[in-house]
């Protein structure tokens, strides 16, 4: 099998939307990795529905599936990264992060979206973990009712220093929530957690209901071009050709929209050269490290 790959249009900030999807297309990408934010079919902006109504007709023309994210920075608070979150300690803030999420879902039924992906948030300093955890369970719960009505698959993201911090804690959050996929990040296993991104996919492929492949330093949550970290991209692509994974492949390159023109078809490039390196080398099954 092939695998398909998407870009995430985090890394496409310089670009509008059009623009973007066009440059996708024309490099062959199978899809795009839409961050809902305000350079990108921003949600609060007017006619939501038509505008979304608009953009899956133009990615059926375009012959480009989607994945919908959620982790645009400041949508939410323009003086502060990503909040609120799931996590927050007052009720009316989590319950504007729960509605955020359930546009998203929203959106993503809209486009006829392979998936939607958040996470938990950082949890603020001397907060009890345990009761910031029964707030995610029952966020992440409210939106999965609404997904279900939408025929929506959510996809939970393990993110380096937030209460879900790696695979296991996935797996804990999964046992509570039935029918939350995970969606894996490889390179935050260099950075979190008991798994090597290729043990991690092994360990959860069937359980997969999105995936990100970056390059990341050992230790430290940089997202990077291909080549620029640790990452063993031979391996990583080849664990997900061996479980058979079908869905898209995104590229998270969120700190480089700026050489954009360049790393959309280099990255490409340089993930079909390690699939064929896969393809033709000999591997050995990777597991937790």
């Amino acid at each position: 099998m092939t695998l398909r790959y998407a870009y995430n249009t985090n890394g496409l900030t310089s670009h509008r939307l059009v623009d973007a999807l066009d440059l996708l297309a024309d490099a062959g990408y199978a899809g795009v990795a839409l961050t809902v934010d305000v350079a990108h079919h921003d949600p609060y902006a007017p006619d939501l529905v038509g505008r979304t109504d608009r953009l899956a007709r133009r990615l059926s023309r375009l012959g480009l599936a989607s994945v919908v994210e959620t982790g645009a920075r400041f949508l939410l608070d323009p003086r502060r990264k990503h909040h609120p979150t799931l996590i927050a300690p007052d009720e009316g803030d989590r319950e504007r992060r729960r509605d955020f999420l359930r546009t998203c879902v929203d959106i993503a039924a809209g486009l006829g979206s392979e998936a939607v992906s958040f996470w938990a948030g950082v949890p603020d300093p001397g907060l009890d973990r345990d009761r910031s955890w029964r707030w995610l369970v029952d966020g992440v719960t409210n939106v999965m009712d609404h997904a279900a009505l939408r025929g929506v698959v959510c996809a939970f993201e393990p993110e380096p220093g937030m209460l879900v911090d790696d695979c296991d804690d996935w797996a804990r959050l999964a046992a509570e929530v039935p029918g939350l996929t995970l969606a894996l990040d490889t390179g935050h296993c260099l950075v979190s957690g008991r798994y090597t991104p290729a043990g991690a996919v092994h360990a959860f492929g069937d359980r997969l209901g999105a995936c990100a492949v970056e390059d990341m330093p050992y230790g430290r949550h940089e997202h990077r071009a291909p080549g620029e970290g640790d990452m063993d991209f031979p391996a990583v692509l080849g664990a997900l050709t061996d479980v058979r994974y079908s869905g898209l492949v995104s590229v998270e390159l969120s700190r480089d929209a700026h050489r954009a023109d360049t790393m959309v078809p280099t990255a490409l490039a340089a993930l079909r050269a390690a699939e064929r390196q896969a393809a033709h080398g000999t591997r050995v099954r990777a597991g937790a490290s």
